[in-house]
């Protein structure tokens, strides 16, 4: 394929690394793209190789992170700078393509510039560390809040691991897989942080974990009815659900789940994509920092690496669950 072109307003990425999501898995095998034929991937870092016209020229040559999302900047959203709420968005690796490639032409507003101390892996899943950070801000646990979290895949650790580093004690894992349990292990919570939901009843196991009570915040990153239902039912009083998981099928909630939120009072709240605004305060600088400071590595949980000659490997696996993983990289080299 050649290599793409810069419009004015864009670069040339040298695509470095780029991870795969399991929102790819479908697009890849079962629904295809909305526009076809594309280029997929939307998770990657790399070098800037060419600008175009009116780019800035302090990114030629640079170290990058890609935000995927393209704002229209004209919509009700974009105007009070939530982009990642934008209606007429266009998006890298699902609308236009992405970086699964050699080279993707990337508008310059969606760069962020990599300090020496990110590796180019790290950079690469810059957007799932946000998407995770996202959810834990708009949710605004407090430090006392007894917080249980189902869906252990990539965006469900990394939450994990960004509320462990934000000072939460009280974090109550969910699972259903030995390596799971092994990954939460390495990442520092304890044994009785961890329930196995194979081997033991997880309404047990919660409430015996909060007195009674329930979790103040339950995060569910799984996005199945059951879990769905699962969390609202194992809120407490007054406590908040936030829905992290891109739903698998049509959700259906049963009336006597339903009935938990109306007399538990309960806050349910959704989260989408990550704030990404150039300033300060926004969820890729927030990650950034913590990137360059070492408090959260992300590398600890790329299970599989492949070069791109061989990155379809990678989703064979993903796509037809061979094998335990949790994040799977393709890298390029050269």
């Amino acid at each position: 394929m050649k290599k793409p072109v810069p419009k004015e307003n864009e670069v040339t990425v040298r695509v470095r690394a780029c991870g795969i999501c399991g929102s790819d898995i479908p697009r890849i095998y079962q629904n295809g793209a909305h526009r076809m034929p594309l280029i997929p991937g939307h998770e990657f870092s790399g070098e800037v190789a060419e600008i175009g016209k009116r780019a800035d020229e302090r990114f030629l040559h640079k170290r990058v992170g890609v935000f995927p999302l393209i704002p229209c900047r004209e919509c009700a959203a974009c105007r009070i700078g939530k982009y990642e709420l934008c209606r007429n968005y266009s998006y890298l690796g699902s609308r236009r393509d992405g970086g699964f490639a050699e080279y993707a032409a990337v508008p310059a507003a969606n760069l962020v510039k990599l300090p020496d101390a990110v590796s180019f892996e790290a950079a690469a899943m810059l957007e799932p560390m946000a998407v995770a950070v996202h959810a834990m801000r708009r949710t605004l646990p407090c430090m006392e809040d007894r917080i249980a979290m189902c869906g252990l895949g990539t965006i469900g650790l990394l939450l994990a691991m960004f509320l462990k580093d934000a000072g939460f004690r009280h974090i109550f894992l969910i699972g259903n897989k030995d390596f799971q349990k092994e990954t939460a292990f390495k990442l520092g919570f304890s044994k009785d942080q961890f329930c196995d939901g194979r081997k033991e009843k997880v309404s047990t196991w919660l409430m015996e974990r909060t007195i009674g009570a329930g979790a103040d915040v339950f995060f569910e990153c799984a996005g199945r009815n059951e879990t769905i239902a699962q969390a609202i039912d194992l809120a407490a009083v007054s406590g908040r659900v936030c829905f992290v998981g891109n739903p698998f099928t049509d959700i259906r909630i049963p009336r006597d789940v339903y009935w938990k939120i109306l007399k538990n009072q309960l806050t349910v709240t959704g989260t989408w994509n990550s704030s990404f605004t150039g300033e300060a305060g926004d969820d890729w600088q927030y990650v950034m920092k913590r990137l360059s400071e070492k408090k959260i590595i992300p590398e600890s949980l790329i299970t599989h690496r492949f070069l791109i000659e061989k990155l379809g490997e990678g989703f064979q696996i993903m796509g037809d669950k061979t094998e335990d993983y949790i994040k799977i990289m393709g890298v390029f080299g050269g």
